[in-house]
Parts: C-alpha cells; sequence; structure tokens
C-alpha cells in the first residue's frame, strides 16, 4: 500500500560537504495527514520519503501507532538546518512507544529505515523544501 491523499514535492537537502541531493518526497501538510502519516503504508510509491511541515517551530514526539515499515526519522529547523535523526520500529500494539523529537523543528523527513545517508541527511546538512510538484524526469510520484 502506498500513501494516498498526498501531494507530492520537490525538496533539496545539501550535505555537509556541499553535494546537493534531489528528493521527491509526500508532504503531510494539514494535522489529518500529519497524523495520518506513513500509517499502513507499505511501500513509498518511488518517492525517498515524507515530509511533516508544520506551521511553526514545535518540539512534541512522534509514534508508528499502525505503521508497518521501520523508519528513520530527521528533523530540521526553520532555517533548514539539521537538527537531530533517530530510528523508529513499527507498531501495532496499544500502547505504542513514543520517540520525543529534537527541539524547535519546523520540518520532519520519514523515510525507510537506514535510509537517511543516502538522501543527505545528517548532521551538517540542510533542507529546502519547496511546493513544487516532483519533476517530471526524475522516477516517483
Amino acid at each position: 500500500m502506498v500513501p494516498e491523499g498526498f501531494a507530492s514535492i520537490a525538496a533539496q537537502v545539501t550535505e555537509a560537504g556541499g553535494t546537493v541531493c534531489d528528493l521527491c518526497l509526500w508532504l503531510a501538510d494539514t494535522d489529518a495527514q500529519r497524523q495520518q502519516g506513513l500509517m499502513f503504508v507499505t511501500d513509498l510509491g518511488g518517492a525517498d520519503g515524507m515530509a511533516f511541515r508544520y506551521p511553526s517551530p514545535r518540539t512534541g514526539a512522534f509514534w508508528m501507532k499502525n505503521t508497518v515499515m521501520p523508519l528513520s526519522i530527521g528533523f530540521y529547523g526553520a532555517d533548514g538546518a539539521f537538527l537531530g535523526a533517530f530510528d523508529m520500529e513499527p507498531c501495532t500494539a496499544d500502547p505504542c512507544p513514543t520517540y520525543p523529537t529534537a527541539p524547535d523543528f519546523l520540518i520532519a523527513i520519514e523515510t525507510t529505515q537506514g535510509n537517511l545517508a543516502n538522501l543527505g541527511i545528517g548532521p551538517g546538512s540542510t533542507l529546502t523544501l519547496t511546493d513544487l510538484p516532483c519533476a517530471e524526469s526524475r522516477t516517483g510520484p
């Protein structure tokens, strides 16, 4: 099952060394979309992950309720700077554990577990999200 009801947007991660990685991300931009996230998803459908964008910086927690894929999550601040990352395990039980976020993040990027480094997400990186659809020449949604 792939994410349904989400737009896909282009993003760029610039690694600490200057390498630029072009990404295609599902966008969770409303409370309802952020709550749904990657629940029940078994395939990212060609996208690199999902971006959770908030209207203002926040600190909180993520959980993996009804999420069947192991995920990694990276956090970025309002200035686009990397704030931290960790792995999360699937959970279909109740209650599920929660994972405290990096403080004052604006955007969180979830991807398949272990894939953050392949996307350039890590210490010293910066993120730019666009509101543009993914490039048509790119494989993905």
